[in-house]
């Protein structure tokens, strides 16, 4: 079926559509709930695991960036974090542009 022949069927004004009122609700309803399940659970739980994975972070850490600098946690605040990213280079970051958090014992990668 094609978009035009679903038009053409559809009930016209005052030919008794009281149960297209009805079956209106009840799409809206079904995509409302395809719409929870297929996008705001999803979204809730990747939140729900980055700020789980941000309040665990701890000193010693090593960790990437969103802009990839990869570095070592030298010490948290609130909203920021102390990073070592080269030998004496500290800098600080927003505890919210850390992409990922690699854990105390993970080794950089050598070529």
């Amino acid at each position: 079926m094609n978009f035009v022949s679903i038009i053409a069927m559809a009930p016209q004004s005052g030919q008794g559509g009281g149960g297209s009122m009805v079956t209106t609700l009840i799409m809206f309803g079904l995509i409302f709930f395809i719409f929870y399940f297929m996008i705001l659970r999803p979204q809730q739980k990747r939140q729900k695991e980055r700020q789980k994975l941000l309040n665990e972070m701890k000193k010693g850490d090593k960790i990437v960036t969103a802009g990839g600098i990869h570095g070592k946690i030298i010490a948290l605040e609130d909203k920021t974090a102390l990073v070592e990213i080269a030998d004496n280079v500290k800098v600080k970051i927003e505890k919210a542009s850390i992409g990922t958090v690699l854990g105390e014992s993970a080794d950089t990668v050598k070529n």
